[in-house]
C-alpha cells in the first residue's frame, strides 16, 4: 500500500516562505513522477507542479512559476515544494500525489493520472 505524508504547512505572512515535504512509502519511489496540487476554500483542487521520476523534468502552473520550486530525493523517498514570495491567494490545502504510470516519459498535470494522494497540509498566507 502506498502512503504519502505531507508536512511543513503553516501560517506565514505575505512575502514569506515555506518548504513542504512529502514522504513516500510502499512503492518504488524513484520510478514515478510526483506532483503537488492544492485546494483553496470553495474552489476545486488544482495542479501546482510536478517533477519527473528522474528529477530532470518539471512543470509549474503559471500562478506559481518563478516562486515555487519542486525537487526530490529518491534515496530518501522525499519530494519537496519550496514556496517563496507567498501570496494570500496561495492559501490552500496542499496535496502530494504519485503518478499511476511508472517511468512516464513526459510529466502530466492531469489529476486523473495520479493514483495515490496524501492527506494534505494547510498553508495559510496572511496579508
Amino acid at each position: 500500500q502506498v502512503q504519502l505524508v505531507e508536512s511543513g504547512g503553516g501560517l506565514v505572512q505575505a512575502g514569506g516562505s515555506l518548504r513542504l515535504s512529502c514522504a513516500a512509502s510502499g512503492r518504488t519511489f524513484s520510478s514515478y513522477a510526483m506532483g503537488w496540487f492544492r485546494q483553496a476554500p470553495g474552489k476545486e483542487r488544482e495542479f501546482v507542479t510536478v517533477i519527473g521520476w528522474t528529477g530532470g523534468v518539471t512543470n509549474y502552473a503559471d500562478s506559481v512559476k518563478g516562486r515555487f520550486t519542486i525537487s526530490r530525493d529518491n534515496a530518501k523517498k522525499l519530494v519537496y515544494l519550496q514556496m517563496n514570495n507567498l501570496k494570500p491567494e496561495d492559501t490552500a490545502v496542499y496535496y502530494c500525489a504519485t503518478d499511476r504510470v511508472p517511468l512516464r516519459v513526459a510529466v502530466t498535470t492531469r489529476q486523473v493520472d495520479y493514483d495515490y494522494w496524501g492527506q494534505g497540509t494547510q498553508v495559510t498566507v496572511s496579508s
